[in-house]
Order: structure tokens, then sequence, then C-alpha cells
């Protein structure tokens, strides 16, 4: 794996990911390449993020020990495990049940009992557990979700999402202030696309991925 703290990754995050094994979470045949500095397939048209721009999303977020963190896009939960390791709970939702299914046994077996991941609908987020304090959005969305921020995101809370057209996105990154909320950029990134209310509409997302 890169020298993450080049790229001016937190050495809390840095010392999360030296503990998680990335290689159970690629795909078979992807052993290889699991400490790669590069996006991997898992399955369903679906991409693990490379290392880099995982320890800048989460690194964002500036976790304590005591936060509740939601993430929406599960994928294969090696993100997941990294924020159960920073956090104190992590609820994760993903729309592909097999995903979901397998990242559920994959990190319990790990041993993550802080993590319970649920099948996402149309609704972003998980809004029977909120509030929470960090959101991380692990799709790209065609516009901020205001609903995320208003609805499930604690007071003084943060959420980093990409936001952008289907082809490219800049992350994004959120904070909630008693007045409204304060939008900072953290550069250009290129993510699957986020489906649902507020986000993509599956018909229009699926044909993008079949022409990728």
């Amino acid at each position: 794996m890169q020298d993450l703290s080049a790229h001016g990754a937190d050495q809390r995050v840095i010392d999360a990911m030296g503990e998680i094994p990335r290689e159970n979470f690629v795909s078979d045949g992807q052993s290889h390449a699991a400490y790669d500095d590069a996006p991997l397939p898992i399955g369903e048209r679906q991409t693990i993020s490379q290392p880099t721009m995982i320890a800048i999303m989460v690194g964002a977020l500036e976790l304590r020990r005591s936060d509740r963190v939601l993430e929406i896009g599960t994928g294969s939960g090696y993100q997941t495990a990294i924020l159960a390791t920073l956090g104190r709970e992590v609820v994760s939702v993903e729309r592909i049940s097999s995903l979901a299914d397998a990242a559920r046994d994959r990190l319990s077996t790990l041993g993550f009992d802080n993590v319970k991941v649920y099948g996402a609908d149309d609704d972003l987020g998980y809004l029977p557990e909120s509030p929470y304090d960090a959101i991380i959005v692990s799709a790209g969305a065609p516009k901020l979700p205001r609903k995320l921020i208003s609805d499930q995101l604690a007071d003084r809370g943060r959420l980093v999402v990409p936001v952008g057209s289907l082809e490219a996105q800049e992350l994004i990154k959120v904070v909630k202030t008693p007045d409204g909320f304060t939008v900072r950029s953290l550069g250009a990134c290129r993510f699957v696309p986020l489906i649902g209310e507020d986000a993509w509409p599956e018909g229009e997302a699926d044909a993008h991925l079949d022409s990728s």
C-alpha cells in the first residue's frame, strides 16, 4: 500500500487501515492486488475504493471514539471495518443484497460486533437509528443530499459525499451548524452512482454502469 501520510492522511486512519486485512475484502483472484492504490471490482458492477480515497474520506470525518457513523454503500465491508475501528458504532446500508449479506458475514467473522448492515431502500440512509455524528457516502450523488443533513445528521455532525455527474464528481465535506451547514471541497473523484430518492434513478444509473 502507498505511503498514505504523503497524501495528508490522518495517522489514526492509517493505523486503523493497517489493522484491517484488505485481502479479505476483495474478489477471488484479486488478492495479489489488494494493497495496490487502485479501485478493484467486488462483483455486481461495484468496486472497493482505492486506499488513498478511503483514507481521505474517512479522515475528513474526524471521527472520535464516541461517534456513531452511518455508511451509505457497504460494498465489501472494508471501509466499514475501518469506521468500526475508529468509531463507537457503524450503521451501514447496501442496496445489493448479495453484497450486504457477504459483508455482514465477513465483518462478523473478523469480530466486528459494533456494526449493523441493513439492506437499503429508496430512502437514503437509515432514519430509524439517526441521528449520526458522521455520515459517509460511498457513491456519487447528483446533488447534495439535503435530507441526510436535515433529518439524519447530528448537530456538529460531518458528512462526506461525492457530488457531480455520472462520469465524475467532487468530494464534498459538510459540517452541520446551528445556523445550517458549511461546505468544503476535498477534490475530484469518481464513484459508481448513488441510487434512490435525492439521488440517481435506478434505470439511469444502471444504463450508465452498462455503458462503462
